[in-house]
């Protein structure tokens, strides 16, 4: 039995590519095709597709907002995302989020039907090439929870402050407490952290969702 596939991109040459190359062999099916998130996110809730291959970069939703929605209404489809973006921060948004795959758009058309049959079997897939750098960038945050949980209620309430750009002063007057005692915090916080300077306090808040930066 064929696989039952819908492809969401919105650009309608890549989705009748892909839509030509999987249904060659007769392994695969596509049932819907979409053109960006909100028309995604629609047709789903009236097909019911094995898999989705979803790009990230779409108007209206991008594929990330797409992968939210659908954990929010509960709908249950194998979601492997098929984008340009080599980048881990990509990646790791949309494990976090759920996804089952991740695919870059220039892998071989067997990657792309393995990747299809694995997600499609209950396991993940991960581009290769990627997963080395995966596991790097997931040590690393194991290490950057650690440091959070060594700080203290306190120090974590200035610490997002700095984050925002706030000034010593800045920061005393909004936690109601004196210059002196917010300079002990950031020498304090620096330490665990493992930072020198305001700059990478922040960037280092940013990069753990300490703070939302819109």
């Amino acid at each position: 039995m064929a696989v039952n596939v819908m492809i969401a991109d919105d650009h309608s040459m890549i989705r009748e590519g892909l839509k030509q190359l999987l249904e060659l062999e007769g392994d695969f099916q596509v049932i819907a095709e979409a053109c960006d998130g909100v028309d995604c996110i629609q047709k789903l809730e009236t097909v019911s597709p094995d898999v989705l291959l979803l790009d990230i970069n779409m108007p209206n939703m991008n594929g990330l907002e797409v992968l939210k929605k659908l954990k929010e209404k509960r709908i249950k489809v194998k979601v492997l995302v098929l984008t340009v973006h080599n980048e881990v921060e990509y990646l790791l948004k949309a494990v976090d989020i759920g996804m089952n795959g991740y695919l870059l758009k220039d892998s071989e058309s067997s990657e792309l039907k393995k990747a299809i049959l694995t997600v499609v079997g209950g396991e993940d897939y991960i581009q290769p090439s990627l997963i080395p750098v995966l596991n790097a960038k997931m040590i690393d945050r194991d290490k950057d929870s650690e440091k959070i949980e060594n700080l203290t209620k306190r120090e974590l309430e200035v610490l997002k402050l700095l984050a925002f750009g706030m000034y010593n002063k800045e920061v005393a007057e909004r936690l109601g407490i004196s210059e002196r005692t917010v300079k002990n915090h950031v020498s304090n916080i620096f330490k665990k952290i493992s930072v020198t300077d305001r700059t990478q306090a922040a960037v280092f808040a940013i990069r753990n969702n300490l703070i939302s930066v819109h």
